[in-house]
């Protein structure tokens, strides 16, 4: 017998099965609904959860398509939340083509291990179902470092800190025409240099803070995480990241094919050797 199984009105028992349902979450093998029942419970030694969520007793995990589609929910929940420009042209995008046949791309990364559990560690304290929905349906996207950059351009630290992965697009876990969305993750105090691309864009930063500059020799602008960011067709823009990893959702609303351009500016060797503060 498992904790989760304690026989109901032991003292300290509700305590025991939420510690055992956490567990069993963050492992992928229970959804929120079910954990917030546990929660609920944990001061009620006699009370069975059970009661609450009819599904609280199950306890087999999700498969790779179930928790790719749980991970494009919990994105759409989260765009919805946010104001600002451009929001709701990606979140129709989502619609348009979330009841697609979904496709696993198992894959690992080295930026992805090394930066994902610091990200999330600041993700989940205010948003934990979507650090969840991350964590879980990570293993099978396909996370890709961009290489379609002259290392020279781009520089070396941003072309080997980085990484992506496409929930909907062409060749993603969703197929999708003229559309893109995705989970990017950046390691910390990277520079991703000034650049533009045909497609309108939408930063969804789930981690913070981090500097923004929209052409080169604008100054610098220090944003929190949840701050939205919307590149009109072309904006020239600028990413700094601080001293926690960057992690964003990105939607590119059509023209999506034309590759972006580094545009050149002087002070990249100042900005890659800037630290920002983690209370800026």
């Amino acid at each position: 017998m498992t904790d989760i199984d304690l026989p109901l009105g032991h003292p300290r028992s509700g305590r025991a099965r939420y510690a055992a349902a956490m567990t069993l979450y963050n492992a992928g093998q229970l959804s929120p609904d079910v954990l917030e029942a546990y929660r609920i419970c944990a001061l009620l030694d006699a009370t069975d959860p059970t009661q609450l969520s009819p599904t609280a007793h199950e306890s087999q995990p999700m498969t790779p398509t179930e928790t790719i589609r749980a991970l494009i929910d919990q994105t759409d929940r989260y765009l919805a939340s946010l104001p600002g420009p451009g929001v709701a042209e990606v979140r129709h995008g989502l619609n348009q083509w979330r009841g697609g046949p979904v496709t696993p791309h198992p894959s690992t990364n080295p930026v992805l291990d090394q930066h994902l559990p610091a990200a999330l560690a600041q993700l989940t304290p205010t948003h934990p179902d979507l650090a969840h929905a991350i964590a879980v349906a990570a293993p099978f996207l396909n996370w890709i470092t961009y290489d379609g950059y002259p290392p020279a351009d781009i520089g070396p630290d941003f072309a080997t800190g980085h990484c992506y992965a496409t929930l909907m697009g062409a060749g993603a876990a969703v197929s999708a025409t003229d559309y893109d969305l995705g989970i990017f993750l950046i390691a910390p105090h990277v520079l991703y240099r000034d650049h533009n691309h045909a497609a309108p864009e939408l930063y969804a930063p789930l981690t913070g803070p981090h500097g923004w500059r929209f052409g080169p020799g604008d100054p610098l602008i220090i944003k929190p995480a949840h701050a939205p960011v919307w590149n009109d067709a072309f904006r020239p823009h600028m990413t700094k990241v601080g001293p926690t990893p960057f992690l964003a959702l990105f939607g590119w609303t059509r023209d999506v094919q034309p590759l972006a351009q580094v545009i050149p500016a002087p002070d990249w060797p100042a900005l890659e050797a800037l630290r920002l503060s983690p209370d800026a």
